[in-house]
This record gives structure tokens, sequence and C-alpha cells, in this order.
């Protein structure tokens, strides 16, 4: 089968399957029963008793964004007392000490924002009870977090008129996770095993090399944390290369199998979307919109990578890349993991051409709407949204509606703030990098490369991503302080905003459609959508990128490198 074909194919497969999905997530948020409700529901039922009445009380968005705040926060602290504490505390076979308070500080911020950015190798650093208990659960919980927040921004914007609340935080939590991730987690895991991933509690296993010499390969429980971080758009990996690791990702098929599930939930969300706006056409045109802006950037890294390298020559686009998956696979991994903020890696991004990592950071800088974090990326898109129909409001000279209510002062001001939360982490925060000698040590590479190192970095952290260029040192207390503080911003800064249009929209009536409302699910609206996204992002981003990827790019093909 042909390149194209097999994409188009796996494009094909991910459609039909996040539109089936949607069918039963939009049940299990609406309270309606599903086929896992004789199993689940009971215990759901259980758990929310165990809360208390008040648990279970419908919430405004205040309400709404407190109880998230609030949970993460608790997870947080507990994470981060783990990993200080893991030399102390059983199943740890290898013996290891507790993490540096810097670094057990990233690592929980990291993981409780859905970053899962790694400035530590898991298999040198962490004890099996950190992975399992630590890290596994967060994984779970801030999908869910990510979910939840989702469907009650898609409860203002698109709910019964007259309905202030957005649902209950504790409850669409707990949906999250007993139908949808951990069913699908169980299945995921058990493809995975039959791949030949691991999934044991015993420790490394020692082994002979061909060479003579001893070997202590890591191992553990594996394919239940892969999983996770990829049904969740989390990202962290067991191993420190992540899945470039042949004991998390050992063949074509499970790369494909990943790769489907870092997408999956993401592209499911846009058909919630529609489903529960009561108008399908709704969600289509924002999957439309996603996927098209999916499949340009995979178009362009794919032409990169399959370019002979102008000063090495045929063959370049295998260096930092696993042969087992080679440039084709490696390019689709890289466009739906820096698009899905997932952040997992099954090749080096360091060693991607130039324009590969243009569009990777163009992926993250534009908020990760192109899909996006589960939850996250709908909700994202959804500012946008506001942005798209305030501008068309502008131009028809039109009070700015969407799905029957008012856009107004309010919500463009939220959308705003929220929005300027990125340039803020990701320019303010790179250009300090680069100005203070401890921090600017962290690049490899001099030159444009450097520069696109450390926007990289920051890029990640700040759009809740958790890739990173391969040579770039993040395992140092500046780095490893800075990021974890602006992975709080990066979720926070828009999580809340976006919560507060959601809960503004929702006490709004909805007004009658007429001749002159402006058609949201039509093409002219996903291309203006489309725009939107470019244009904020192009004029918030495009001179740092000129001095970065755009300048490497210009100089490999005069015939110099960095």
């Amino acid at each position: 089968m042909s390149t194209l074909a097999s994409l188009a194919l796996f494009l094909g497969v991910l459609s039909l399957g996040g539109w089936a999905l949607s069918g039963y997530m939009t049940r299990i948020y609406e309270g309606r029963r599903v086929w896992l409700s004789p199993v689940v529901a009971p215990l759901e039922r259980a758990l929310m008793r165990l809360a208390g009445p008040r648990a279970s009380a419908p919430q405004g968005w205040r309400a709404y964004a407190l109880s998230a705040v609030i949970f993460n926060a608790a997870g947080a602290l507990l994470l981060f007392a783990l990993l200080r504490l893991q030399g102390h505390l059983p199943f740890n076979p290898a013996g290891l000490p507790g993490l540096s308070a810097p670094l057990a500080f990233n690592t929980a911020i990291s993981f409780v924002t859905n970053t899962n950015w790694q400035a530590y190798s898991g298999e040198a650093q962490l004890s099996l009870l950190s992975q399992m208990l630590g890290l596994t659960v967060q994984n779970f919980a801030s999908a869910a977090t990510g979910m939840a927040v989702g469907i009650a921004v898609i409860r203002g914007f698109a709910g019964t008129a007259g309905r202030t609340d957005l649902g209950n935080f504790w409850q669409d939590l707990l949906r999250g996770i007993l139908y949808v991730l951990l069913p699908m987690s169980v299945v995921l895991a058990l493809l995975l095993v039959a791949e030949g991933v691991p999934q044991v509690l015993a420790g490394a296993v020692h082994a002979t090399t061909l060479s003579g010499a001893d070997q202590w390969i890591a191992r553990g429980p594996v394919a239940s944390q892969v999983a996770i971080k990829q049904l969740g758009t989390n990202g962290g990996g067991f191993f420190g290369v992540n899945g470039a690791h042949p004991f998390e990702n050992p063949t074509v098929a499970s790369d494909m199998v990943q790769t489907l599930a870092i997408l999956l939930i993401p592209v499911a969300f846009c058909f919630v979307f529609g489903r529960m706006a009561g108008d399908r056409r709704q969600g289509r045109a924002i999957f439309a919109a996603m996927g098209l802006l999916f499949v340009a950037g995979l178009a362009v890294i794919l032409w990169a990578e399959l370019q002979p390298n102008a000063l090495i020559g045929a063959g370049a686009g295998l260096e930092g890349k696993e042969e087992r998956f080679g440039p084709v696979l490696s390019a689709l991994w890289a466009a739906a993991t820096t698009a899905a903020s997932n952040g997992s890696v099954n090749a080096m991004h360091d060693s991607f051409q130039p324009l590969s990592g243009l569009i990777m950071l163009i992926n993250m800088q534009l908020g990760e709407v192109i899909f996006g974090g589960v939850g996250s990326g709908l909700y994202g898109m959804l500012l946008y949204v506001v942005l798209a129909v305030f501008l068309a409001g502008l131009m028809v000279g039109r009070t700015p509606e969407y799905l029957g209510r008012k856009i107004e002062g309010r919500e463009v001001t939220l959308a705003m703030l929220a929005f300027l939360s990125m340039p803020l982490g990701i320019l303010g925060g790179a250009a300090l990098s680069v100005m203070v000698p401890q921090a600017a040590a962290s690049a490899q590479a001099t030159g444009p490369h450097g520069l696109s190192e450390t926007l990289y970095a920051y890029s990640s952290a700040v759009a809740n991503n958790g890739s990173a260029f391969g040579g770039w040192n993040a395992g140092t207390p500046w780095q490893e302080t800075a990021l974890g503080l602006l992975m709080l911003l990066g979720r926070y800064a828009i999580l809340v905003p976006v919560l507060a249009i959601a809960g503004s929209l929702a006490a709004k009536p909805r007004a009658a459609v007429t001749a002159g409302s402006f058609p949201t699910h039509g093409p002219l609206f996903v291309v203006l959508l489309i725009l939107t996204v470019l244009i904020l992002g192009a004029l918030t981003f495009f001179p740092v990128l000129a001095l970065g990827p755009l300048a490497e790019q210009a100089a490999l093909a005069a015939g110099q490198a960095y």
C-alpha cells in the first residue's frame, strides 16, 4: 500500500472511530444508560454517596472551576510527597532515592496539568510505586479533568436555555474515568501486551550482550502506563526515550495503534459537541477545521522528512529515528503528538528538518487546538470560535451570535485574556531563558537551532504538551522550576476563563435563527475559523519563528549547519 493510501486509511479509521465513540460519550455525560452501566453505575453511585449529598449538586462556573483547581492541587501535593519520599517506600526494587525538590515539583505539576513533561529518565529515577501510584493515577485524573471541563463548556455554549449550571465536576470526573478512560485503557494495554510490551512488577533483568558485557534491562508495568498516556493525551513514558523504546513501542502495529489512541478522544469531542448542541453540523464544522489544519501540517512534515538533507544527502531522513518506523510513521507521530497535546515521541524531534520543527512549534503555539488534549482541545478551539464569530459580526455589522447566544464584550475579553496567556508564557519565558546564563546553557546547539530548542521547550510547557527537542537539558533547578510554573499558567489561564465564558453564555437566552444569522456550520465558517487560528498565531509568533526554524532552513539551503 502506498504512503498516501496508508495515511488516508489511518485518517478514515480515526474519523469513523471518533464519530462512533462520540455517541457513547454523549450518552455517558448526559446520564443515560450505556452497555457498561450494569457494572459501572453501582460503583459510580457508591462513590458519589461517599462524597456526600452536596458533592453531586449542580455547579455554576465558579464552583466548577474551584472544584477542578482544588482537586488538581491536592493531586499535585500528594504526587510531590510521593516522589520526594520514594526512597523510603515499597515497590522500589532498584533502591532509587527520592527526587530533588525542584524535580519533584516539576514532575508533579507536569502530570497534574496533563503536560507530562519529563525532566527525568523513568527507568533510572522512578520506582515502580512512583510510576503506578503516582504518575499513572495522575494520567487518569488530569485527563478526566480536561474531559470534565470540556463537557461543562459544551453545556454552557450549547445547553438548554435557562440552565445556568454547568453540571457537576465530581460526577463528570468519575464518569470520564469509569466509563471512558479505564475500560479503553484496559483494552489498549492488552493489545500492547500482545505486541510485546511488558506488564510485570519485577525489577530489571540481567543480560549478557554479544560482546560479553553485562547489561541490566529495566522493565515494569509498562503497558498499563503507555495505554493511558496515549488515550489521555498525557505523553509521559515509562522510559526516558518514550515511544522510541522497544519496550514501549515494539512493532509497527503497536505504533499505529498508539498514534490512533493519541487522537481518538480529541476527535470524538468534536462530534460530542455537535450531538449535545442538537445540531451535528456544528461538530462537523469544528472537526473539519481541525482536520484540515492537521492534514496540512502533516503534509509539510512528511515532505520535509522525505527530502535528502542538503548537507548529508540521501538517507538523512533516518537520523534520530527508529528504523522500524522510518520517516513516514515518525512524521505521523510527530504531527499527532504536537497537535493533540500528547507529547510522547517515537523519534527525536531535535533531528527533524527545520520545516518539520516549524510545524511542530506552530501546532503547540496555536494553543494545541488542532484536536488538542482530551477536552482541552475542544474548549481551546471554542475560544477561537468566539473570536471568529466576533470578527464576522464586525464585518457584517450585526451583533455576533453563536448557537443563538450573543457574543458580547465580556466573552471577547475573557477569550483574549486566555489567548494572551500563550505568548506571555512562551515568549516571555523563552526570552528570559536565553538571557540568563544558567538557563541559556540548557540549549545544546547554537544559532537558530539553539533558539528553536529553547522555544520548543517553553512552547511545550505552556501548551501542556510535554515533548522536547532531544538535546535540550531540562534537568536544572532553573528550568525545572520555571517550566513547572509555566505549565500552571498554560493550564489554568485558559481553563478558568473558558469556564467563565461558558457560564456567561449559559445564562443568556437563545435567540431564534433568522435569515440574517451568520451560519456557523458551513464551509464559509470553517474557512473563517481556520484563518482566525492562523492569523492570530502568525501575528504573535512569526517574528521568533523567523529567527529560529525559518532561519535555520535558509542556512541549511545555503550549506550551513548549527
